[in-house]
């Protein structure tokens, strides 16, 4: 089989990378592994797995088979050495922080990040010695003036939940080029599909599985990839004895299932936000929007760089603030009212009041999320329903 090379494209390896369905009795779908220790032959063998000195499996929270593959084929996915399934996208974010920052490091954060990210960073390894900055990462000068010999990483997301933003990764890779500095980037609005930021420079990715890998809304899982040893760090350090995130069996043969289609949705929900963006950004309603695939859209040409495909999410602002985007979302019908992203489903919800409240108002307006922001996560169905909903809420919120 031509599976465990990487110049197959990318569908196929998201179908078939790492495994031989006659390895396995024919089963064409790769067996769960529904364990949680294992039997070794001999006492030799099982101290030498603990020890480090032999490759085997010893306990399903360090490792387990059907997560070994789920992660050998994101690594391949992303251009990768290697992968770490975890429990949720905060299970990935913090075992990959706690890992490799200790007190007195400085990190360096994009302007925006989500909610819990944001919260977990400032109250969590924020009040254990780890100073943060926020820094606009586009602004060469800023990033430079930010840089010392205390930092330790770089962390962003792009595009950047909620407001849409980007940040030029090949530019910030270069920036630290040299100097002892971690970049890692948070791909889970784009996934490997559109976006693959090892390619571009950065040293970790890390994503929200739960989201558009999954594609389904039925599991939370998380993801990092990136060089092996620091992907054996955190899985030895961060996930074994730090958060315990372990991602069960049976989540990681759905998240498999869900890759396998990933850049069939991905092309689908790309296509389907285009269309509602540039319907939006027609109407007399709307104040502002940021959507990467817009002409309009400050970053849009940074986005063709970078990105394959200008994806699936939306923000806008609506004429009237937060009331009139509260009597927008409330009239929606098709359009879901609720937080996650890259479903089937189509969802809308507001982040000032749900997924970044764990800002103040006061940071909310200095990190650029307005109080009258709605963000719009476009799913799979038909086109002509979807702008049907949105022509309706809007001339309900009128």
């Amino acid at each position: 089989m031509r599976d465990s090379r990487h110049d197959n494209g990318f569908s196929t390896r998201a179908i078939h990378h790492g495994y031989d369905p006659l390895a396995h009795g024919g089963a064409l779908v790769p067996p769960i592994y529904q364990t949680a220790t294992y039997a070794f032959p001999t006492v030799e063998y099982g101290a030498a797995c603990f020890a480090g000195e032999q490759a085997g499996h010893f306990y399903s929270r360090i490792s387990n088979p059907t997560l070994n593959l789920l992660e050998a084929r994101m690594a391949s996915l992303e251009g990768g050495e290697a992968g770490l399934a975890l429990a949720s996208g905060m299970g990935a974010i913090t075992s990959t922080l706690w890992t490799l920052l200790r007190p007195g490091d400085e990190l360096i954060v994009g302007q925006t990040v989500y909610g819990c990210t944001f919260a977990f960073m400032h109250h969590g390894i924020g009040a254990f010695g780890v100073t943060i900055r926020h820094v606009d990462l586009n602004d060469a000068d800023a990033l430079r003036a930010a840089l010392s010999d205390k930092t330790r990483m770089i962390y962003f997301e792009t595009p950047a939940n909620p407001t849409m933003r980007l940040i030029d990764i090949a530019a910030v890779a270069e920036a630290v080029r040299g100097r002892d500095v971690l970049v890692v980037v948070d791909n889970t609005y784009c996934t490997p599909y559109l976006q693959r930021p090892l390619e571009l420079g950065a040293d970790l990715v890390v994503h929200s599985a739960t989201k558009y890998l999954s594609g389904h809304g039925d599991i939370t899982a998380g993801l990092v990839v990136g060089r092996q040893a620091l992907v054996d760090r955190i899985r030895l350090q961060g996930l074994k004895d730090m958060t315990g995130a372990v991602l069960s069996p049976q989540d990681a043969m759905l998240l498999m299932r869900g890759i396998k289609t990933l850049a069939l949705r991905m092309d689908r929900h790309c296509a389907n936000a285009q269309q509602v963006a540039d319907y939006l950004s027609r109407q007399p309603q709307v104040e502002l929007i940021h959507y990467p695939g817009l002409p309009s859209f400050a970053q849009h040409d940074l986005a063709k760089r970078q990105m394959r495909l200008p994806g699936g999410m939306i923000a806008f602002e609506l004429k009237g603030g937060l009331g009139a985007g509260r009597r927008f979302m409330n009239a929606l019908g098709l359009f879901a009212r609720a937080v996650s992203l890259g479903d089937a489903e189509s969802l809308a919800q507001h982040p000032a009041s749900m997924t970044h409240s764990s800002y103040t108002p006061e940071e909310r307006a200095q990190h650029g999320i307005s109080e009258g922001l709605v963000r719009l996560s476009v799913g799979l169905e038909d086109i002509e329903d979807l702008l049907a909903d949105v022509q309706q809420a809007l001339r309900a919120c009128a």
